[in-house]
C-alpha cells in the first residue's frame, strides 16, 4: 500500500463535527469474504465493536476516505486497521463497488441511517487469503458461512445499516437473501 500523507488529513473532533454538519462525507465499507477455488463465497467476515452507547454489535468493515486518498489506498488501509496486518486482501487494481450507500442523518430518506452526518459510501466485497485478527476497536471477528450472515444482518445484533449492506452484498455474489 502506498503511504498516504496525512498532515492535514485529520480533522479535530470540532473540525469533523463541523464538516458533517454541512458536507456529505465520503466513506468506504468492505465485506471481507473466504471463497473456495471456483471463487463461490463460503464464509463473510463480520466485526464485533462496541458503540458509543455502550452496546456491543455486529459490523462490517469500513471508515472515512482521506484528503487525498485514493479508494483503493483507504479500502486497503481499512482493512489493515480492522482485520490486521497480514489479511492480504485481494482488491483488484480499479475497483467497482457492489452498492453505492447514501446515509442520512434523517431515518427512512434511504435505508442507510447514520444520526452523526450526510455520508456517502462505496462498498465492496473484498476476498481476504490471510491471517485476520480483529484489531484497534474490533473485539472479535467470526467468519460465517452466508446462510449465517443473511441471518443475523436481519436480527438486531447488526446495526441496520451493516444488515443491509451484508445483504445487498450476498445478493451481489449471487445468494438469496
Amino acid at each position: 500500500m502506498t503511504e498516504v500523507e496525512t498532515t492535514g488529513a485529520w480533522l479535530s473532533r470540532e473540525d469533523l463535527d463541523n464538516a458533517r454538519e454541512r458536507l456529505p462525507i465520503l466513506y468506504v465499507h468492505a465485506i471481507p469474504v473466504r471463497a473456495d477455488d471456483k471463487g463461490v463465497v463460503t464464509h463473510i467476515g463480520l466485526l464485533l465493536r462496541a458503540d458509543s452507547d455502550g452496546g456491543i454489535g455486529q459490523e462490517v468493515v469500513g471508515g472515512r476516505v482521506l484528503y487525498h486518498e485514493k479508494v483503493r489506498d483507504a479500502l486497503m488501509r481499512h482493512i489493515e486497521t480492522d482485520l490486521g496486518p497480514v489479511a492480504l486482501p485481494r482488491i483488484p487494481l480499479s475497483p467497482q463497488p457492489f452498492t453505492v450507500a447514501e446515509f442520512f442523518p434523517t431515518p427512512g430518506v434511504t435505508p442507510f441511517h447514520d444520526p452523526r452526518q450526510h455520508a456517502v459510501s462505496l462498498a465492496f466485497v473484498v476476498t481476504v487469503m490471510g491471517d485476520c485478527r480483529p484489531q484497534k476497536d474490533a473485539l472479535d471477528l467470526s467468519w460465517v458461512t452466508p446462510e449465517e450472515a443473511a441471518t443475523i444482518a436481519s436480527g438486531p445484533e447488526m446495526s441496520g445499516s451493516h444488515g443491509v449492506l451484508v445483504r445487498q452484498a450476498l445478493a451481489h455474489v449471487g445468494y438469496p437473501v
